[in-house]
């Protein structure tokens, strides 16, 4: 049988495998494009023009519209494997007959899984970078060929009459929590620092964050009347610590402008102290507690002001907010010779925590592993003001989520103090003692 096969092979059939050849080749090298372009990202794409990357800036216009190549390459790779497909099978049919179907459609199969799919696709994943800046320019060329581009035109056209888009627009390839995940990982793999990391959450999460959740709140606002003399606010001003201080006419709720200790120190210098304070005050800039503290920098920036009175939707006074308020909201806690305030969290024992009612909720929540309820209240004293349905009296408590948070604390109509226990740590407690 050997030298009849031999015989029975010509030309035509050294042709016909050197197509198939070529053929699985071109498949496989679509392959690897398709999955290392569509892995690819923008802002990756834009980082190796960045970095002047050779081949880069063609990637980065394929990128910017997949949709013009996506569709090219799946057709070709599917003619390109069913017409090697085909020749094989109609070679094996001619040289081995019914048998040589059968023989020739499992090594089509396997080959070209292995050889034009597994293979090129691997490598593309594990060099996504390489793979895409090596398939950039073979995919431009192919689109930008007129028959391949006009059949392009056609599958998008068909695509979009399928899946319309209500504003014509490519949803973004990266969200906040891939930014944050991404972030994460960059610091597990040592790529970046944790602080760098922490830094990068605090940005992300500022863009969301609105002036009421930062802001000093109404009850600590330290403010004067404006008859109160030059002199007396400058005490007032440097026993609190204070440069700026709001100035009222008629109460809290109807301030008229902001002193500041540099003009009190002034005019004491001159001999003016007994001079009404109203004569001295600036203006001041008044913020609904709504407003997101982003834009709120900026204006801060450009008008150059660090502080604003926040009202609320009444028009009264809310709170104050300050400058060095949004610094702290990205980069942290800003303690200076001055602040004696106490920390926010203290651990007073196993699964037990001093917390200051002030405390954000969502910062309880991230440092303790819980999962408290967030709703209208902002700080984890209106949590437990809310639970309680009324201002609880000292030593009260409600349970929630597994946690017991009682008021430890409570000054007037706030709550100053929560005492949190983790109710699991203390059911294991026992458990724990009785084993010893």
């Amino acid at each position: 049988m050997t030298p009849l096969f031999a015989a029975s092979l010509g030309p035509k059939d050294a042709i016909v495998f050197g197509a198939v050849v070529i053929l699985l080749a071109l498949s496989a090298v679509l392959a690897l494009a398709e999955t290392s372009l569509v892995r690819t990202s923008r802002s990756r794409a834009r980082a190796l023009v960045d970095q002047k990357v050779r081949g880069a800036r063609s990637l980065a216009r394929l990128i910017e519209h997949p949709e013009k190549f996506l569709a090219p390459v799946l057709l070709l790779v599917l003619i390109c494997q069913l017409v090697s497909a085909t020749l094989i099978g109609v070679e094996a049919a001619r040289l081995f007959g019914a048998l040589g179907v059968a023989v020739a459609t499992v090594f089509e199969v396997v080959v070209v899984f292995i050889v034009a799919e597994a293979i090129p696709k691997h490598w593309a994943v594990r060099y996504p970078d390489r793979a895409a800046l090596f398939a950039a320019p073979f995919v431009s060329a192919i689109i930008s060929f007129p028959p391949v581009r006009l059949i392009a035109s056609g599958l998008i056209g068909l695509s979009r009459l399928v899946t319309p888009d209500a504003d014509g627009q490519v949803e973004s390839d990266v969200t906040e929590s891939e930014l944050l995940a991404l972030a994460d990982v960059a610091a597990e793999e040592d790529v970046i620092e944790d602080e760098e990391r922490a830094l990068i959450t605090s940005i992300i999460a500022f863009g969301d964050t609105i002036v009421r959740e930062v802001m000093a709140p109404r009850p600590d606002i330290v403010a004067v009347d404006q008859s109160m003399p030059a002199g007396a606010v400058l005490e007032r001003a440097m026993s609190s610590g204070l440069s700026r201080i709001p100035v009222y006419a008629q109460g809290i709720d109807d301030i008229v402008g902001i002193a500041y200790t540099r003009d009190c120190m002034r005019a004491v210098r001159d001999g003016n102290d007994n001079q009404p304070v109203s004569r001295l005050c600036r203006q001041a800039h008044f913020v609904p507690e709504t407003k997101r503290v982003a834009p709120l920098l900026r204006e801060m920036q450009h008008d150059q002001f660090h502080l604003a009175v926040v009202v609320d939707e009444y028009g009264g006074t809310a709170g104050i907010v300050t400058l060095e308020d949004l610094i702290e909201e990205l980069i942290g806690d800003i303690t200076d010779e001055y602040d004696v305030e106490e920390p926010l969290i203290q651990p007073v024992g196993d699964g037990e925590y001093r917390v200051s009612g002030k405390m954000a909720v969502d910062e309880v929540n991230e440092l303790l592993g819980a999962s408290l309820p967030v709703g209208d209240w902002d700080s984890i004293g209106g949590l437990l003001m809310h639970l309680r349905g009324q201002v609880p009296s000292e030593g009260e408590s409600i349970d929630v989520d597994g946690h017991r948070l009682i008021a430890e604390k409570v000054q007037r109509r706030r709550i100053g103090i929560v005492h949190i226990v983790e109710l699991a740590a203390k059911k294991n407690a026992p458990a724990e003692e009785n084993r010893q």
